[in-house]
């Protein structure tokens, strides 16, 4: 793909606080094995803090000089990262049709969806076991997607990125582990590299990543993890990490 140019800048934000964001956390408040929540992952909608979080986006974006506005918008089609999308850009006025693209969804857990570590331990330990060996990156739960899974829809709307909207202005709404791994491949990090950024703060909810096109034609980090897309219009900021039951 060499001399195909890149986007301007890509925007990478996490949606807003959902509902099972605080099913997780209660999960974990009572010491419980599965999270108490209905819907499927897809389904998973904001919680009214979420919703708040989504339309001061809008207004972040609707602040920002008319350059540095989005002229493309496409989403992970997950309900919450959905949600997220539409409302920044109705909030924000922002005249951008959003495309949904299911490479930039959550990572699946397989059959850990719904369980918290505890769970996990309990009723496959021998799991939780093979996970300790193979580490954070490579493991793949039954059923699910390890981080290099993750890597790989990445690497690959990487390629949609250049090949259909060079020059443009991309802002794209997803889900922490995503987000991650952009910056795994956008860098080119180590698996070491990766993880040691993980292991500090998540990412937190509409919390803006951003690249820009660089001198060598590349994109680079300019912000990450920048919470100022909600503090700076007084609404709460929020991290809980996403569903990623570690034993």
């Amino acid at each position: 793909m060499t001399g195909i140019p890149w986007p301007a800048a890509v925007d990478l934000v996490r949606h807003g606080e959902s509902e099972g964001n605080l099913a997780d956390q209660r999960a974990h408040d009572l010491g419980a094995a599965r999270l108490e929540l209905a819907d499927r992952d897809a389904d998973v909608v904001l919680s009214p803090t979420g919703r708040d979080q989504a339309a001061a986006l809008g207004r972040w974006l609707a602040r920002r000089d008319p350059a540095g506005r989005p002229t493309v918008a496409v989403s992970s089609p997950y309900a919450r990262a959905r949600l997220t999308a539409q409302t920044a850009l109705e909030t924000g006025g922002l005249d951008v049709p959003l495309r949904l693209d299911e490479r930039l969804r959550e990572r699946e857990l397989g059959i850990f969806d719904g369980l918290t570590g505890l769970g996990i331990r309990e009723r496959y330990p021998e799991e939780a076991e093979r996970r300790r060996r193979q580490g954070k990156f490579y493991y793949r739960p039954p059923s699910g997607e390890s981080w290099c899974d993750v890597a790989l829809r990445v690497r690959d709307f990487v390629r949609t990125l250049r090949e259909e909207y060079p020059g443009e202005r991309v802002l794209l709404t997803s889900h922490q582990a995503v987000i991650m791994n952009f910056r795994y491949v956008l860098e080119g990090l180590t698996e070491a590299e990766l993880l040691e950024i993980d292991a500090g703060p998540p990412v937190a909810n509409c919390a803006l990543t951003r690249y820009t096109s660089g001198d060598d034609g590349g994109l680079r980090l300019v912000t990450f993890n920048d919470p100022q897309t909600v503090a700076g219009m007084g609404e709460q900021v929020t991290e809980e990490p996403d569903a990623d039951p570690v034993p």
